[in-house]
């Protein structure tokens, strides 16, 4: 069954008087709400942004907007004459219309190499596009990552069937469940078509020691009870495989966060890091010495009094 024409000022959510620069801020907008960085795992809002860079792709050349309005005008007359037909007559006050066919080079003039249109559009104006020329498909791939890998980046080598070898950067500070694109290195393309692109999903695998919570790290930092009580320092692992210096104030109550800033997961856009945030874990003595227990009821019993 046919589907509807793809009108572009629809998918944005402009009129077609918009203005570039109107049509650039609604585009802005909704690429950013239907990023598949910004939903994960999320096939609906995958098809959404790939339609929303179509529209863009065309709605932003002035030449390639021209051709789809003229496009888009026949479109509509088409759609008046059909309404006609199954009411018996053409529209009031319209002459009869002869419709130009668009041969398969003014489409790919228009959209290079691509066809945006529906079957709707070519059962209406009898183009038909050229079978030799075909964009190649999208393939995705996944893999699997440590978080030191995602700290510092890395790479990973996507075998397919016809024997290629494609080796795809990931960069540092790749969340869980994010893709990175391969441009040009999916599916190859038919006759003068362009090769589709390779989406590699990242899978992050937990680690022993470090948790992730966007760009902060999480991690527990055995405290003495000595310094919990009198404050001082301890020495903090941090993922980069050195230690950092935790200044940890008197009267640390276990449990407590304290954050060293700057030593979490590198921002993926660039421009620092984010937070290791250390969880303190009191740890009290296993044995008491006759000095440390002479201690312990001088505590008790101040507190006793205190509460008395």
């Amino acid at each position: 069954m046919a589907t509807a024409f793809k009108d572009y000022y629809a998918t944005l959510g402009v009129q077609p008087t918009a203005t570039p620069k109107e049509i650039r801020a609604a585009y802005r907008k909704l690429a950013r709400q239907h990023h598949p960085d910004v939903n994960p795992g999320n096939p609906e809002a995958e098809q959404r942004f790939k339609e929303i860079n179509e529209a863009h792709e065309v709605l932003s050349d002035p030449e390639k907007r021209k051709q789809y309005d003229e496009t888009r005008t026949l479109w509509q007359r088409g759609e008046q004459w059909q309404s006609a037909g199954r009411a018996g007559g053409r529209p009031f006050g319209q002459p009869e219309v002869e419709y130009r066919t668009m041969s398969p080079e003014d489409l790919d003039d228009l959209f290079g190499g691509r066809d945006p249109f529906s079957d709707f559009f070519h059962d209406m104006f009898g183009s038909t596009r050229s079978a030799a020329t075909r964009r190649g498909e999208d393939v995705e791939a996944e893999t699997e990552i440590s978080l030191e890998e995602a700290y510092r980046g890395t790479t990973r080598t996507v075998d397919f069937g016809d024997g290629r070898r494609i080796e795809v950067r990931i960069p540092p500070g790749i969340a869980d469940g994010a893709r990175v694109r391969a441009a040009g290195q999916g599916g190859g393309g038919r006759g003068q078509g362009t090769a589709g692109d390779l989406y590699v999903r990242v899978h992050i695998r937990p680690h022993a020691v470090f948790r992730r919570d966007g760009d902060d790290l999480h991690v527990r930092v055995p405290v003495p009870l000595d310094v919990a009580l009198l404050g001082g320092e301890v020495a903090v692992a941090t993922l980069r495989g050195t230690t950092a210096q935790l200044r940890v104030p008197a009267g640390t109550q276990n449990g407590a966060r304290l954050r060293l800033r700057g030593l979490g997961m590198p921002h993926l856009r660039g421009g620092g890091s984010g937070d290791l945030i250390a969880e303190v874990d009191v740890r009290l003595p296993t044995s008491l010495t006759p000095e440390l227990r002479s201690l312990a009821e001088a505590m008790r019993t101040q507190r006793e009094a205190a509460h008395a």
